[in-house]
């Protein structure tokens, strides 16, 4: 738990995310997904968005997880969206963006978010190469965390 002070001092108690200590670095690894693949790239931790690159920036940095991504966290494998499949909202009262693919974030047996590709329900296929990419990401953030 962290605990802040407004400019009226008053106090503001924020639940404590070791992810979102790296802002500026996983900000940059969604541009370069982004610029990579011209994806949709988002970070989370257990929580929000903390990082978007795309077009879906505004409306969802910061913004809480639907439950399909708690579950799709707490199932530990990698999540990718099949034709048929029901679409997975990212964040709770949106339904505009959709989970591509995902895979979550793992350090010393722990969740402690997700890398994923989103967007429209007409861009939610994906390819073996951005399944590679979201695995090849999610574990350098986690072996990142335990060091």
């Amino acid at each position: 738990m962290e605990i802040y002070t407004n400019s009226d001092g008053g106090v503001i108690f924020k639940k404590y995310s070791l992810m979102g200590g790296l802002g500026d670095f996983v900000g940059q690894m969604c541009d370069t997904l982004n610029k990579t693949t011209g994806r949709m790239a988002i970070i989370t931790d257990r929580d929000a968005c903390l990082a978007v690159s795309g077009a879906g920036k505004r409306e969802l940095t910061d913004r809480p997880l639907s439950q399909a991504m708690e579950q799709i966290m707490e199932g530990r494998s990698i999540y990718q969206y099949q034709e048929g499949d029901d679409p997975q909202p990212v964040i709770e009262g949106n339904n505009r963006y959709r989970v591509a693919c995902a895979a979550p974030i793992l350090a010393e047996g722990d969740v402690l978010g997700c890398v994923l590709f989103a967007g429209t329900e007409e861009e939610l296929s994906t390819t073996d190469t951005e399944y590679k990419l979201v695995q090849t990401i999610s574990g350098f953030l986690g072996r990142h965390m335990e060091s």
